[in-house]
């Protein structure tokens, strides 16, 4: 809001309330701004006459043949007017006169700058000119007036939507957290009381298999020592197919094996998954966590999704390995909403023209790139970063071909109920959260989008695509 004073009688202004329209966003122009001004050539009553008609004028922006010259705040015109003399000396002539002796050093802000920057600039002053109002460059070449007094009320309001703000994201993580921790409960108790059947399961196909071996060996022993099978066994033996069954009963044994190994590594994955609540930080293989989650994903990524792995040689990581797993979770089902996003709006007939590709790729680092070295873990995420003794780095990137990131959201992806899907569909909680795990942990998380057609050429997206590159410091004590 920008208010303006254009006679030097003008009626005293209300402040307005500010509070129901500031934000965290808010700058210098939501304010409300006095643009009155003077020629240094006017008398000195004139700006009398002014403050003395508006108690809430905070001064006056002074002008030299249309040009700003500075300003004279209300505190420092009547001080020099209260001196012996001063009546005499200063209000009959011009202001030019005064402002010789009140001349103080300006704080001038653009109209763009954040009200929070503003307060702290406003405080680092000097304590003489603490009460000064600032000079504010609300368009280019218009300078108005901001009281001090004013600034700090909005700053105040600021910070108690802020305040609200953080009580917000600390409940909305508190309760995601507690969601995940019921999410892994349940899990592990499911993956629990399947455990068992499967392993006895498991258990008894080697057994089946040999049984059945045993039989089918059996039965071909008797016809070699039988020269004639009886009427009776030869409608029996074709009845009920022999032939074919003793030719299909080994496969359908093996596909039965088959099916009750993955049934077992699903169930290992679903448990490797579900420990969301462990907050020792232990030594673990990243490409469990990373199977154990495409496990859970498995039925998204049969819509059509491919995976491609590129694994390096990975030592054991010291971290909590269910709360990576949640950021390999939150990263991959992302990928996945995007590439299955796109794949709905391409007609039938042009799909096979695209494959939704999710790639994955791990290796070890003994530094960590420029870039990122010179950022500390603490400035990530408001967490505590973790103590140790780094001697490499481990890098996961999660990387798809699909619409990319638009670089104005980039910087705001990880900001806490920010999000680009549509109600009911995302919270803004899942970056937010991946970004404090990873922190947590000391470790770093990189955004390159777009970035598929630079860095694999030989693969002919149509798409930029994003990745995600997690880095995790490896450290002495495994």
């Amino acid at each position: 809001m920008l208010a303006t004073s254009t006679s030097t009688m003008a009626a005293p202004a209300v402040l307005p309330n500010l509070a129901a329209s500031l934000n965290l966003e808010s700058t210098l122009n939501d304010l409300c701004l006095s643009c009155f001004a003077m020629d240094l050539s006017q008398p000195g009553i004139e700006l009398a006459q002014a403050l003395e008609a508006d108690p809430l004028l905070p001064g006056a922006v002074l002008l030299d043949r249309g040009a700003f010259a500075g300003l004279l705040s209300r505190r420092r015109f009547f001080k020099h007017l209260s001196r012996q003399y001063g009546p005499e000396l200063f209000l009959h002539r011009p202001l030019r006169v005064m402002y010789q002796y009140a001349h103080v050093p300006l704080l001038v802000l653009s109209g763009s700058t954040l009200v929070v920057q503003a307060g702290r600039a406003a405080l680092e002053r000097s304590p003489d000119l603490l009460y000064e109002p600032l000079a504010v460059e609300s368009q280019e070449g218009c300078y108005c007036l901001l009281d001090i007094h004013q600034l700090l009320v909005a700053q105040s309001q600021i910070h108690e939507l802020a305040m609200q703000r953080i009580q917000e994201q600390t409940r909305a993580q508190v309760i995601q957290a507690e969601k995940m921790a019921s999410l892994g409960r349940m899990v592990a108790g499911i993956s629990h009381e399947i455990k068992n059947p499967v392993n006895f399961i498991s258990g008894n196909v080697v057994y089946l298999t040999q049984y059945a071996r045993d039989l089918i060996e059996l039965v071909t022993a008797y016809e070699a020592l039988l020269p004639e099978i009886p009427e009776t066994l030869q409608q029996l033996r074709s009845t009920m197919e022999f032939d074919f069954l003793r030719e299909d009963l080994p496969k359908l044994i093996d596909s039965m094996a088959i099916g009750a190994d993955k049934l077992k590594k699903t169930v290992a994955g679903l448990q490797s998954f579900s420990h969301v609540g462990s907050e020792t930080f232990k030594a673990a293989d990243l490409h469990d966590c990373i199977e154990s989650t495409l496990i859970v994903l498995n039925n998204r990524l049969r819509e059509g999704v491919e995976v491609i792995r590129t694994y390096g040689e990975l030592p054991l990581v010291a971290c909590q390995s269910g709360h990576l797993s949640q950021v390999f979770m939150n990263l991959l089902a992302n990928a996945v909403d995007a590439l299955l996003e796109v794949q709905n709006q391409i007609p039938p007939l042009e799909r096979q023209r695209w494959q939704p590709t999710i790639m994955i790729r791990t290796q070890c680092m003994d530094e960590l790139p420029a870039d990122l070295a010179a950022i500390e873990p603490a400035s990530i995420a408001a967490v505590e970063p973790r103590t140790m003794d780094v001697t490499g780095w481990v890098m996961v990137e999660i990387a798809d071909n699909g619409p990319g990131i638009p670089e104005a959201i980039q910087t705001k992806i990880f900001e806490t109920f920010f999000t680009t899907k549509p109600i009911g569909k995302g919270t803004g909680l899942g970056l937010a959260i991946t970004h404090e795990i990873i922190a947590r942990h000391g470790g770093h998380l990189r955004l390159r989008s777009p970035r598929w057609p630079e860095t694999y050429p030989d693969r002919p997206f149509d798409l930029p695509g994003t990745s995600f590159e997690v880095w995790l410091p490896l450290t002495a004590d495994l």
